[in-house]
């Protein structure tokens, strides 16, 4: 049974940690949905100045302008077939900071060729991203995001390197803790560091067929465009 994650790496998936070959397989296929649990060391932001755009952004469940440590953190990666008909699994990420809980959606569609994930961001899914998915020489998985676009009724734009952003993520599986191990990163080329996270956490795997997916954790509005 084959995701899309290995679908777009192909051999190199092989290479990855077994523990991330079991986690980067949900999907329709296996009918599994993972959980992870755990604590971010560190949540942090950019300068001053980058807060306002952060708190913008958390408007719509994209990035967080709060920073913090030892935060308790939840992932939630659930397979569903989108009101498009596409696989798509959820990547929704809830931080329990002081006071407050915060959010980060993002919703990975595989593209129409299956050769290509699309990275939705956020409730209403404005902006999209193409992903770039490699097997470390550790076995660990870095991801990196392309060109973002912003997309609402007829606008379709590129948005601008002035405005938008890159992601880096990392996650690899430490054997002595028995746990994944997580780092992320947000930089603007012209701005530097926006915002990041970094801990771990444990996994656990459901049936999706028997639990489905859970109220809320879809979007608000599904965008068409791929």
């Amino acid at each position: 049974m084959t995701s899309m994650f290995e679908a777009v790496m192909g051999a190199g998936f092989d290479r990855l940690h077994p523990r991330l070959r079991r986690r980067f397989s949900v999907g329709l296929a296996s009918g599994e949905a993972c959980t992870g649990r755990g604590v971010m060391d560190r949540v942090w932001h950019g300068r001053a100045f980058v807060k306002p755009f952060l708190a913008l952004g958390a408007t719509r469940n994209i990035l967080v302008p709060e920073a913090g440590r030892d935060i308790p953190f939840v992932i939630e990666n659930v397979p569903y077939t989108d009101s498009y008909g596409r696989e798509t699994v959820s990547f929704v990420r809830t931080f329990e900071l002081p006071g407050r809980s915060r959010r980060f959606d993002a919703q990975m569609v595989l593209g129409p060729r299956g050769d290509r994930i699309l990275d939705y961001l956020g409730t209403h899914q404005h902006l999209a991203s193409e992903l770039h998915f490699h097997a470390e020489p550790d076995g660990s998985l870095l991801i990196r995001s392309g060109e973002h676009r912003f997309r609402e009724g007829p606008v379709d734009v590129r948005v601008p390197e002035l405005l938008g952003a890159t992601a880096e993520v990392r996650e690899s599986y430490d054997e002595t803790a028995g746990r994944f191990r997580i780092r992320v990163r947000v930089v603007n080329r012209f701005f530097g560091p926006l915002f990041g996270y970094e801990g771990s956490f444990t996994a656990s795997y459901t049936d999706v067929r028997a639990h489905g997916v859970r109220p809320g954790l879809r979007p608000v509005r599904e965008e068409a465009r791929a």
